[in-house]
């Protein structure tokens, strides 16, 4: 952006906004003030030149609904959200950008492109947002970076529910940084992940992105991804803001049946951490509506709370389509114009991934008396706002210096690559050992089995091991016969290089999703040949129905996908111990699957790496770590069964023929070591409703390898004025003790950390006794004591303390923590 004109031999002065000496607000409201109202509509529009939705997701849909013949269920009215992206799509970017531009979509991540060939995109689509407007206001840049940055050839990390299952604030900090500087150094700005929707059913397609079932886990996470993504200069996007991971029956966008208490105390903690304590610049809308409500046209939850109460200034972006679902699914608005009106009242900012809400109409209601001109200085100044941060107002920004060093970026770098690895190793769940685990153990006499069977679908299929928004199975798929672009070794082959003098055979068994028994017999003909079978089940992961877990890819129950159940049964019935693998983005009911196994295994989609860390954990070379942010089911129904439930969700002998007692609990791990919990001390007997008291417990490594031990704390109010969880994490540490080390684990609980929204909907810290529980998990408590809450009733807002600091004190030489 020039600061001179040498035209006539004249020197044009730069205007104030373009002056990096002035505060950033002076800056913006000069800007504001030199733009016409087309210019400030321009800036709450997107546009994607590479837009793929629907493009085989809508076919193959249109194809199944057309072979089964079955009676179609009458849909609104409304094109297919796939066909208004592509009539947004014949708009040209000169066009689209004739006053400005708010934000270019996905420029690197829509088609496989190496760094080079996507910074040249992008340069050239600035360049055009640049020339076509009178003021040259570069637009925004925005990516998908749940697993990595979503482009060909970049590292692809674990999902999310991987993460929680390290139960690591700090590993996931540094993913973070990693993800934010490959970002930044592409020339991108914004970076739309993470997803802190807390699961309440595990029938959900998406549980996957997510970090687990508690709003504590999640909300300490998600702020650790946020300050690691901040850090690295990159915006980071809160989603889905809110109640999405609670829609009625596990579908994708329904409705979501949820009473205003149970949104403040489960869904909204992780934002409003993640805001407080990670700094995030931006928010994006849920899809969902909440009791009739749909999220962007909710001014309660966008401006009230989000602004007024919590303080946030950054911007609030809809989700791709979501303020045209507001007319064509939800029904609110008559048309998309008059979407546009209720999301930008209610206090969306922008809209992506193009605009078809926020459109040129906006401009005619302003001009008319119909719409206040506020309102639109409302959204722009705070999109113009984050411009100014990340430079892009400054005199000497170009789109080539923005995206300077990308050609030479590694985007799977070994450093990359070294995190991705630490990251699988720590979330693999050991759930039970069995007879069979580690396969190898000097200490015990054990040798690697001479003959292993590896049977499974999941077992040499790379993409198994990715979430659906990893770029080889979000976009790949639409390129047929590209290689994945990344080294991602199977299981099979990862099991054949920790074990070279093991003769490993493979059979697959089965698909993934498909009903085909053919491959049965094969498959239990190597079992029985064999000394040892390893069985890899589980999913892979699609869009819309293309995969068994992702985005639209919800499910009945919790049975394993097609028949794979089936085989495991079957290979059981050879007489060879089998040890099962669950490699999946959800949990599945292993009631019948466990007594009979030799050795179950939980991985949640481990990444590029994850077969290594998989294998590693079976061998015993890698110390098992990881914990369960999500409990596994004992049976395929009765859903919801998340842990966090009232007595009577949680208790039901003598009441309900429906046991909803998990298999394995929320925080279950077991390792190839033991730990003991014990010698609990609380500071204080009785504590003020504005008080703080430190909990301590000493945790002991019992046995003769090196681990990781979580020590979580939970809390119950066991009478309040509302019904309350039977137990809610409160605090939770991983300490790494040698053999025979120990470490006394403190936590400094204020009185805040047990507020709830009582029943006129505020909330408090009510006095009363309050139950400690410290263990290994969520039902593996043996550290108990009850602290009193003395003193008044205190009301309690955004300036609450929202975490439980912990301290831990070595209390051995050779032990060390994290």
């Amino acid at each position: 952006m020039a600061a001179a004109d040498s035209r006539a031999g004249t020197e044009r002065v730069a205007p104030r906004w373009q002056d990096p000496e002035l505060p950033v607000s002076d800056r913006v409201e000069a800007l504001l003030a030199e733009m016409t109202v087309a210019e400030k509509v321009a800036q709450l529009g997107s546009r994607w030149l590479g837009n793929f939705m629907g493009h085989e997701a809508g076919d193959d849909a249109a194809a199944d609904a057309g072979e089964t013949g079955e009676e179609q269920v009458e849909k609104p009215q409304v094109a297919p959200l796939e066909d208004l992206f592509e009539e947004a799509g014949r708009v040209p970017l000169e066009e689209a950008a004739r006053d400005g531009l708010g934000h270019l979509t996905r420029v690197y991540g829509s088609r496989p492109v190496s760094a080079r060939e996507g910074a040249d995109l992008l340069v050239a689509q600035q360049h055009t947002v640049v020339k076509s407007s009178r003021l040259g206001i570069p637009a925004l840049a925005h990516e998908e970076c749940l697993t990595g940055v979503n482009t060909y050839g970049a590292t692809v990390h674990p999902a999310p529910l991987a993460w929680a299952a390290a139960f690591d604030p700090e590993l996931v900090r540094r993913l973070g940084g990693a993800i934010g500087r490959d970002m930044r150094a592409l020339g991108v700005h914004q970076g739309l992940a993470p997803v802190l929707d807390v699961v309440r059913d595990y029938r959900w397609g998406r549980v996957e992105e997510t970090m687990g079932e508690d709003p504590y886990l999640v909300s300490m996470l998600g702020a650790a991804y946020v300050g690691g993504l901040e850090g690295a200069g990159v915006i980071a996007t809160l989603k889905h803001f809110a109640g999405y991971s609670a829609a009625r029956g596990a579908r994708n966008h329904g409705p979501v049946p949820m009473g205003r208490r149970e949104l403040m105390d489960v869904i909204l903690p992780p934002f409003e951490t993640a805001i407080a304590v990670g700094g995030a610049r931006s928010v994006m809308n849920s899809y969902s509506d909440i009791d009739g409500v749909p999220a962007g046209a909710d001014p309660w939850l966008l401006t009230q709370l989000l602004r007024e109460e919590w303080g946030f200034t950054g911007t609030v972006v809809s989700d791709y389509g979501a303020l045209a679902f507001l007319a064509g699914m939800h029904g609110i608005a008559a048309d998309f114009d008059e979407a546009g009106v209720l999301a930008l009242g209610a206090g969306i900012d922008v809209e992506l991934p193009d605009t078809l809400t926020f459109g040129r109409h906006l401009e005619d209601r302003v001009r008319r008396g119909e719409l206040p001109e506020s309102l639109l200085d409302r959204a722009v100044r705070r999109l113009l706002t984050q411009k100014v941060e990340l430079g892009l107002l400054d005199p000497g920004w170009t789109p080539e210096g923005s995206a300077a060093s990308a050609a030479s970026r590694d985007l799977d770098s070994p450093g990359n690559r070294e995190l991705a690895r630490e990251l699988a190793e720590r979330s693999v769940v050991l759930l039970d050992a069995g007879s069979a685990l580690p396969l190898v153990d000097t200490d015990a006499g054990r040798r690697a089995p001479g003959r292993i069977a590896v049977v499974g679908p999941c077992a040499a299929d790379s993409r198994t091991l990715m979430g659906c928004y990893a770029f080889p199975n979000h976009v790949l798929p639409r390129h047929p016969g590209l290689p994945l672009g990344i080294s991602a070794p199977t299981v099979v082959e990862a099991l054949r290089g920790e074990l070279p003098d093991t003769e490993i055979v493979f059979e697959p068994g089965c698909d993934v999703r498909e009903e085909d028994r053919s491959g049965f017999a094969a498959a239990a003909a190597a079992a029985r040949g064999a000394e040892l079978c390893v069985a890899v089940v589980g999913d892979r992961a699609g869009l819309f129905g293309n995969g068994t877990s992702g985005e639209g890819c919800d499910v009945d129950d919790l049975r394993l996908p097609g028949v794979q159940a089936e085989l495991l049964t079957e290979l059981f019935a050879t007489g060879t111990p089998v040890v099962v693998v669950v490699l999946s983005g959800r949990p599945y009911a292993l009631g019948e699957v466990h007594p009979r196994a030799a050795g179950l295994v939980q991985a949640f989609m481990p990444g590029q790496e994850g077969a290594a860390a998989i294998t590693g954990v079976l061998t015993g070379r890698v110390q098992p770590a990881g914990r369960l942010p999500v409990q596994i089911p004992r049976r395929p129904g009765g859903q919801p069964g998340t842990y966090l439930q009232p007595p009577l969700g949680a208790h039901t002998q003598g009441i309900s023929s429906v046991d909803p007692t998990p298999l394995f609990p929320f925080g279950h791990g077991r390792s190839y070591t033991t730990f003991e919990i014990g010698e609990l001390r609380v500071s204080a007997g009785d504590v003020p409703t504005d008080g703080e008291f430190t909990v301590s417990a000493r945790v002991r490594n019992t046995g003769a390898r090196p681990g990781r031990e979580t020590v979580q704390l939970y809390l119950r109010d066991p009478v309040a004025q509302v019904t309350r969880p039977v137990r809610q994490l409160t605090g939770f540490q991983q300490v790494e003790l040698a053999p025979g080390a120990s470490a006394r684990v403190s936590f400094r609980v204020h009185a805040d950390r047990t507020a709830f929204t009582g029943r006129d909907l505020t909330r408090i810290v009510e006095p009363g006794d309050v139950e400690v529980q410290v263990g290994a998990s969520s039902q593996e408590l043996p550290c108990r004591a009850v602290v009193r809450l003395t003193g008044p009733t205190r009301v309690v807002g955004h300036d609450r303390r929202l975490t439980t600091p912990v301290d831990v004190t070595l209390e051995e030489a050779d032990a060390t923590a994290r």
